[in-house]
């Protein structure tokens, strides 16, 4: 039996040794192959999110901003959400036969090295039924969710109704 320890010692340390001095170099390629690991992977940003607070007290607020992708890849927003706010949501406007149309989206394509714009009239997010109330000048972080289950976020500042 000691024997046998005595063969697979001489023939596993040689193997171990090999990998712990292979593993720093082999460790980059691997990561390569996979994909850069979650914490560093690139990922969707906000530039100058922002929302309308209304001129008359509601139960709803508007977003607005612009959502770049400086990565290699295609990314795709399926959800959004808010701890200060019940309920938030993907929308777009279209002017329909004369007629301002609003429709949730269920999925926001952002495409790799571009970026899709939240604008008032068209792509915005719908954030309802506020925890608190929020005033000009406040802020409020909002949180996306990716369709490969990662996300992102990002304060939006609270501006008048009138102001952008």
């Amino acid at each position: 039996m000691i024997g046998r320890m005595s063969i697979r010692l001489r023939i596993l340390a040689p193997a171990l040794l090999l990998c712990t001095t292979l593993a720093p170099a082999v460790a980059p390629a691997v990561a390569a192959a996979g994909g850069p690991a979650p914490e560093t992977a690139c990922a969707p940003r906000v530039v100058d999110g922002w929302l309308r607070a209304p001129p008359v007290p509601m139960p709803m607020m508007g977003g607005f901003a612009r959502i770049e992708n400086p990565c290699a890849g295609d990314a795709a927003i399926v959800g959004a959400r808010s701890e200060a706010f019940g309920s938030v949501e993907l929308h777009e406007t279209r002017v329909v036969d004369g007629v301002s149309r609003m429709r949730e989206v269920p999925s926001l394509a952002v495409p790799a090295g571009v970026g899709v714009e939240l604008r008032p009239g068209g792509l915005h997010l719908m954030l309802m039924q506020p925890v608190e109330p929020l005033d000009a000048g406040d802020l409020a972080r909002i949180e996306f969710v990716l369709a490969d289950g990662r996300s992102f976020s990002a304060d939006f500042e609270v501006r008048a109704a009138a102001g952008r």
